[in-house]
């Protein structure tokens, strides 16, 4: 089993969903699409490490409720004990930074301040989320057994990342406008 199928039955394990609902829980923390989460849900379902019950629905196709089994269980608490590998970074606004040299300073001041817009959204959707989740459940949520505890701490960690990442950004166009001002070629 890859990653992607630990984190379904994770998702899982906490209550049933459907495959969209799957989806859209997955994308602040994993990238996924429809056409990986079915196949994986499907392989999943036959190996014996979730079911799933059909919903019919008014002017819909039914949908199926996907459930993780005791398999499931078992594999997931496994796949939990054993240590995670290196985090992987791809984004592309390493690359461009990587040649901003073939620019000019407005461009690539454009360029870091597209990233400031979208990590000033990220910030207040999570911080949004985060006092939600406290509004809702409280301090509960600050308690390793509660099912929360996992979406508190990675909340946590969304809002210093977005934080540390604006700073950066910020960080950069200030050398850039240092670079204008001074007259260097940009």
């Amino acid at each position: 089993m890859n990653t992607l199928s630990y984190g379904l039955l994770g998702l899982l394990a906490r209550k049933s969903c459907s495959g969209y609902d799957l989806m859209l829980q997955l994308q602040p923390f994993w990238q996924a699409k429809h056409s990986q989460i079915y196949p994986l849900l499907a392989n999943l379902e036959g190996e014996g490490y979730l079911q799933y019950t059909r919903v019919e629905q008014t002017e819909k196709p039914d949908k199926k409720m996907y459930t993780i089994t005791q398999k499931g269980r078992d594999a997931l608490q496994a796949w939990l004990a054993v240590p995670a590998s290196a985090p992987l970074t791809r984004d592309e606004l390493f690359l461009k930074t990587y040649c901003l040299w073939l620019t000019d300073a407005q461009a690539a001041i454009a360029l870091f301040s597209h990233r400031i817009s979208d990590y000033e959204g990220k910030l207040a959707n999570y911080q949004a989320m985060l006092a939600d989740l406290k509004a809702e459940h409280g301090d509960t949520v600050e308690d390793f057994r509660s099912p929360f505890f996992g979406d508190f701490v990675l909340l946590h960690r969304a809002v210093r990342s977005a934080k540390d990442q604006l700073e950066w950004c910020q960080w950069v166009i200030g050398l850039l406008h240092n670079a204008k001002s001074a007259g260097r070629p940009t």
